[in-house]
């Protein structure tokens, strides 16, 4: 009857006027019923309901315009809601019989009803999301049923229909409507009222965690209604949704290239997230100025530490309910951190008597040991902190602990200046053995006369006093002894190079040393858990006390060479057993042994120091050749056996 009708006047017509009229009054009724009826179906998502509605609007050439208008409704209702959620005037109202303010009055919480309108608003947003989500249904739905169903006589697709003049998909269009309505309402609403700028930027998170409830759920309704669609094929529609495929995924199950629908809805968010960070900042902050005044002297005490600890938990308990907020107060603590370590290096001592190791504590090194102690306790602290979130992101716990290492490292420089001058003194202590006598053959008892010898019971002294007049005072056990334990390693190090390099060296002097050996191992056990766990240096010193009795052949042919003990340090010891025409590499070089010591430490590749000690025995050839010497000393080969065998290895 339309396509007779079209194009042609038939107003006049007597005859067919009263015919006309029943079409006009027959259309109507007919999109009527039909409109009640999609409306129902969407309402109660009955996609027969909603199939039949569809054709019969699309038998009337009026589905596009019929969804157009059905999804601006929706649009519409929404945008309502969200103003009324928003609106200051009802949340500020004891009941709504309330009188109305004068013209002019400002609406806003009485005194000491903030609390109610909170409550109020909160309510209101909850509501406002289950409204949002309901509406996204209803499109869903709408769109699902389009985009199955095709006309029985043309096999047009429905949604081909509507998206032929380049219209984009309607829950797109849908979508895009209710986030720029949201951010617009909210951004009007709150920059008129500052009782609700307050409630959503102080309480932020609890907004976040609305709109994450909200995707959740627009994601999973998006799970549910694939999985129906796919499920019943009963009527004859669900016949023809059968055919077509199920790639359809709508937009809240993937994100296109160019748009996120899930940062369209949290952009509304955006301002109250940077000011509830920078609020979250100031409330890290506070404490810590607070317990470090200007000129002050002392860090923070115990309960001041655990108000900042609190603080820190706090922050980041809050922002546990989005994994993005998480990561930006873990943000806000690494700062707080690094705060903390700035604001204690200023508090450290780095005068000459932070370093001394004479005398007892000096007020220096006393307020460095707080210092540290104080770190330390941060530290750990924090580290339960991180420990006990559940789900923390793995970002942000690396950006909390990335800061906490730098405090572990300021713990380290604060702590070095001591431990350089511990090391100094026992280096110094260790040289002195040169000083003593080691020349003596046995005596007639044939054990030696003194338990140890005089350098070693110093040394002895030193360490145990160090560790009870300094490093007893700090609380981080496992802080001093890993830098204690690299003291006792380097002290043994020094040991054993300075006792190979003892010469003349006797059978009475080999007995004292191999005494000295023994005693070692209880000069240094002041400053590790456990000796045995010096590693590699324990069982250098272990290995080295019985070369001393042993011959040359044997010492060369020892399974330790090389595995346990440098060659370097063997054949440095073989020139103790040599005439002194052989001279060792220092003698030759006319160094001090404090010299030669500390080219060793500048030079700890063996194939530098093997190259010095070939040097010597090259001018001692050099020496039996100008003097015409029949033959060499009977270590000389055993040396120069060795030296290849150490060269051969380095190959």
């Amino acid at each position: 009857i339309d396509y007779l009708s079209q194009g042609v006047d038939l107003s006049g017509i007597e005859v067919i006027e009263n015919d006309l009229l029943f079409i006009a009054r027959a259309r109507l009724e007919v999109e009527s019923q039909a409109k009640r009826l999609l409306e129902q179906g969407v309402e109660t998502q009955n996609p027969t309901q909603v199939g039949t509605a569809l054709q019969v609007f699309y038998n009337l050439g009026t589905l596009k315009d019929t969804i157009a208008n059905v999804v601006d409704g929706y649009c519409t209702v929404l945008e309502e809601n969200i103003k009324s959620a928003l609106d200051i005037k009802v949340l500020t109202q004891p009941s709504q019989t309330a009188t109305r303010g004068g013209p002019g009055r400002a609406a806003m919480p009485t005194p000491g009803n903030t609390a109610a309108f909170r409550a109020a608003l909160w309510t209101n947003m909850e509501k406002l999301m289950d409204q949002i989500c309901a509406a996204c249904g209803q499109v869903q739905h709408l769109q699902k049923v389009l985009t199955k169903k095709r006309d029985p006589v043309s096999h047009v697709c429905f949604i081909e229909e509507i998206l032929k003049d380049g219209q984009s998909d309607i829950l797109y269009k849908f979508w895009m409507s209710v986030t720029e309505t949201l951010s617009s309402q909210f951004q009007s609403a709150t920059d008129s009222s500052m009782f609700l700028k307050q409630a959503f930027e102080g309480e932020y998170p609890k907004l976040l965690r609305l709109y994450n409830d909200l995707w959740k759920r627009l994601q999973q309704y998006s799970q549910n209604i694939q999985r129906n669609f796919s499920t019943s094929g009963t009527t004859d529609l669900f016949a023809e949704l059968q055919q077509m495929e199920e790639d359809t995924q709508d937009i809240f199950m993937q994100k296109s290239q160019d748009y996120d629908p899930e940062k369209a809805l949290k952009d509304s968010l955006q301002q109250y997230e940077a000011a509830y960070l920078s609020k979250s900042l100031s409330r890290l902050f506070d404490p810590i100025n607070l317990v470090f005044p200007p000129g002050g002297r002392n860090p923070p005490s115990s309960d001041e530490l655990d108000s900042i600890i609190k603080t820190i938990a706090s922050e980041l308990n809050v922002a546990a309910v989005d994994p993005d907020l998480s990561l930006a107060v873990a943000k806000n603590v690494a700062k707080t951190i690094q705060l903390y370590g700035v604001k204690s290096e200023q508090l450290l001592s780095t005068q000459g008597d932070a370093s001394q190791v004479i005398g007892p504590l000096t007020e220096g090194q006393r307020r460095n040991v707080a210092v540290v102690n104080s770190l330390y306790k941060l530290h750990q602290s924090v580290l339960k902190v991180i420990t006990n979130q559940s789900s923390f992101p793995a970002a942000a716990e690396q950006t909390v602990t990335t800061a906490l290492k730098a405090v572990h490292d300021l713990m380290g420089s604060a702590v070095q200046p001591l431990l350089n001058s511990v090391g100094d003194s026992i280096e110094a202590i260790i040289i002195t053995m040169h000083q003593e006598d080691f020349s003596g053959s046995l005596s007639s008892s044939g054990k030696p006369d003194v338990p140890c010898s005089l350098y070693m019971k110093e040394l002895q002294g030193f360490i145990a006093r160090v560790m009870s007049d300094y490093f007893r005072h700090f609380e981080c056990f496992d802080f001093v002894f890993d830098n204690t334990e690299a003291m006792a390693q380097r002290a043994i190090e020094l040991f054993i190079r300075n006792a190979s390099l003892i010469r003349p060296l006797g059978e009475g002097g080999k007995m004292r040393l191999a005494a000295d050996f023994a005693q070692m191992e209880l000069a240094v056990a002041p400053l590790c858990r456990r000796v045995s766990d010096l590693g590699k240096s324990y069982r250098q010193l272990r290995s080295f006390r019985p070369l001393l009795f042993q011959t040359s052949e044997h010492i060369a042919s020892s399974p330790a060479l090389g595995e346990v003990i440098p060659f370097s340090i063997i054949l440095q010891f073989l020139f103790t057993r040599a005439p002194p025409e052989l001279k060792s590499p220092f003698q030759r070089a006319e160094w001090s042994i404090a010299r030669y010591s500390q080219w060793l430490d500048d030079h700890p590749s063996e194939k530098d120091r093997l190259a010095l000690i070939r040097g010597a025995l090259e001018a001692y050839v050099q020496s039996v050749r100008t003097r015409d010497g029949k033959e060499f000393a009977p270590v000389y080969p055993i040396m120069v056996q060795l030296l290849q065998k150490a060269m051969s290895t380095l190959q």
